[in-house]
């Protein structure tokens, strides 16, 4: 097995602009690997820490000089020399922090060391990256597939302007169609939603995603918009396409209330749960994440049990973590869990999540970050470990689109 040879970091930039951690990793036979991490705005509690510098003389306090030199200095010279091993290298990593947070190298450290190991590996064998990794995950190379779309249109909440509510309002088209004809969908359906929104006079800038961040009245102006996008195109609603939601309630809950514009008093959890099944009575929404605050268990367990056919998603509940996970499976809260490797930190610590997750059942759907990169290892890491699903954000922006055009091409090769 090759050996590290080298580890060299250095501050770039993510799509808003803000600083994020870039890790070049080189093994001794020269194979070599760049990657790049994201970063959330929507952040859960239970996510691993990010290092920033907060110095507010530089990138507002934002800066991660602080993280590269943990990798230049303390990482690199523990890791220089060693084998290629992923579990090894993500345990020493693991150790070498000694925070159950991430908190001392921080996340944005750890994963863009391990994610870089993981590509420069794949080099090495000469295989590509989505084959490596579902070496590590333990899938045969026949049993790999190509995951199924969820394609954010409109963004609200965080990712918006402030108009809306919830954070993300999505298309899922049919798993009958191929991944190249859901991308397809996706595009044709976005700009249809731009048109839809032009006629009625609505803004239709994009937010941190992509998606167009409109000045409409509620959430529910939203749906209809995309209902009426849908019907603009060649594709059938509830046959062919799909709508889904990231309600990512941690951003309207205050005092034990959640407050949205579609009612005119702050709702307690009963009448929040009673809101979501009128809902879906209106309108064909296959998935929902985050209906709930990430400590609200008691309106996550009543959803579940009203909700049968849709797939209820854990995002901020869940963190990619490993102990909130086994307890969501334990209180029966979640049909699938959102995976991001940069809310847990390392390569191996989020195969381990994945693999808890399967084994109860759940959907697996990988995702993107709202501050992204153009690095398309997200792409390659879905398919390896037989993701259900991804979720990469709007069919534009170049940071999202190396994610669609990337599985495009695993698509021919499989």
């Amino acid at each position: 097995m090759a050996k590290i040879k080298n580890i060299q970091a250095r501050e770039i930039l993510d799509s808003r602009g803000n600083p994020t951690v870039e890790c070049c990793l080189t093994l001794d036979d020269d194979s070599k690997a760049t990657t790049s991490v994201p970063s959330g705005a929507s952040v859960g509690k239970y996510e691993a820490i990010e290092l920033r510098d907060q110095d507010a003389k530089r990138y507002n306090g934002l800066g991660v000089l602080k993280a590269v030199e943990n990798i230049n200095q303390t990482i690199a010279s523990k890791l220089t020399g060693m084998e290629a091993n992923q579990l090894e290298i993500d345990k020493n990593l693991i150790l070498l922090d000694g925070t159950k947070e991430k908190s001392k190298l921080g996340a944005n450290s750890l994963l863009s060391v391990s994610q870089a190991l993981c590509k420069a590996v794949a080099v090495s064998k000469k295989i590509p990256c989505f084959e490596h990794v579902s070496h590590l995950y333990g899938l045969a190379k026949n049993e790999l597939k190509m995951p199924l779309l969820i394609a954010n249109i409109i963004n609200g909440g965080k990712h918006g302007a402030g108009n809306l509510d919830f954070q993300e309002f999505h298309i899922v088209p049919s798993s009958k169609k191929t991944y190249s004809q859901a991308l397809q969908m996706a595009e044709e359906i976005y700009q249809a939603t731009k048109k839809v929104l032009i006629r009625h006079q609505a803004i239709h800038s994009v937010g941190d995603e992509g998606g167009f961040a409109p000045n409409l009245f509620t959430n529910l102006d939203a749906l209809e918009v995309l209902m009426e996008a849908a019907k603009e195109t060649q594709y059938a609603l509830s046959q062919d396409v799909f709508l889904g939601l990231d309600v990512a309630a941690n951003f309207f809950y205050e005092k034990n209330k959640y407050k949205i514009k579609d009612r005119t008093t702050p709702m307690g959890t009963n009448e929040l749960v009673e809101f979501y099944r009128d809902l879906i009575r209106q309108y064909p929404l296959t998935t929902i994440e985050d209906p709930f605050y990430e400590d609200d268990w008691d309106g996550w367990i009543k959803l579940s049990q009203a909700l049968e056919t849709t797939i209820i998603i854990g995002d901020d509940l869940l963190a990619t973590n490993k102990e909130r996970v086994q307890e969501a499976i334990k209180k029966k809260v979640c049909s699938a869990i959102l995976v991001k490797p940069n809310q847990i930190g390392t390569i191996a610590e989020t195969i381990e999540v994945i693999k808890i997750a399967r084994q109860a059942g759940w959907k697996i759907i990988v995702s993107h970050r709202s501050g992204e990169t153009n690095d398309d290892f997200i792409a390659d890491f879905s398919v390896g470990v037989g993701a259900d699903y991804t979720k990469f954000g709007a069919p534009v922006r170049g940071e999202r689109v190396a994610k669609y055009n990337r599985l495009l091409e695993i698509e021919k090769q499989l």
